[in-house]
């Protein structure tokens, strides 16, 4: 079982990358996020293996993070979902997007993934939306309150603050995390209009 490979770009290709190990080389197929990052042939290159063993063939796939490793496990916990979709969403998305995206029930940011219908979107959303928060990475400090939002229990502050800041042109994710940490200085009875002037503040920084 191979976890990690530590060694030198070969080669980049459309999908895979080919990393020399000390005379082997080693074919990693990667999401193009991944494949972006890794650098140039001759340059030094650290990838987290996820390896799959089947019947008719072995095959690596290789992350930037052991995050994003961790993602592509859990997208395939879901029906219809298998390696080639989950590095297509990962390609899209990053781990973090991707967590905010099912937190706040947002179907059609991880439809914007190549292959993802609205069908499989849907069960991407509503089967991992209790997983999300242990996946989050750094975009899990608001990762309670989008989750609120996306179940449409959110208190009606909460809920106004975020429509008006999405009304002025802002994505829902910057305006729920605009608004998390606003109510971390708000006090608990805040009402609207003051968590939009916070947020507001927080979004100009």
């Amino acid at each position: 079982m191979i976890g990690k490979l530590k060694g030198t770009v070969e080669e980049i290709a459309e999908d895979h990358v080919l990393i020399d190990v000390h005379g082997v080389c080693y074919v990693a197929y990667c999401s193009a996020r991944t494949l972006s990052r890794i650098g140039s042939a001759g340059e030094a290159a650290v990838l987290f293996i996820e390896t799959y063993v089947r019947e008719d063939q072995l095959k690596l796939f290789g992350f930037e993070s052991q995050l994003e490793r961790e993602w592509f496990r859990l997208l395939q916990s879901v029906q219809g979902v298998g390696a080639k979709v989950a590095l297509a969403v990962l390609s899209t998305l990053t781990p973090s997007d991707l967590a905010n995206a099912i937190a706040l029930q947002d179907k059609a940011t991880v439809a914007r993934a190549p292959g993802i219908g609205p069908k499989v979107a849907q069960r991407i959303v509503t089967e991992l939306k209790n997983k999300a928060p242990a996946f989050a990475g750094d975009g899990g400090q608001a990762m309670g309150l989008k989750q609120e939002l996306g179940e449409g229990v959110a208190p009606a502050p909460v809920t106004d603050a975020v429509s008006a800041l999405t009304n002025l042109g802002y994505s829902r994710d910057q305006a729920a995390n605009a608004v998390a940490a606003a109510m971390k200085n708000a006090g608990e009875d805040v009402d609207s209009a003051k968590l939009i002037r916070l947020g507001l503040k927080e979004l100009a920084r």
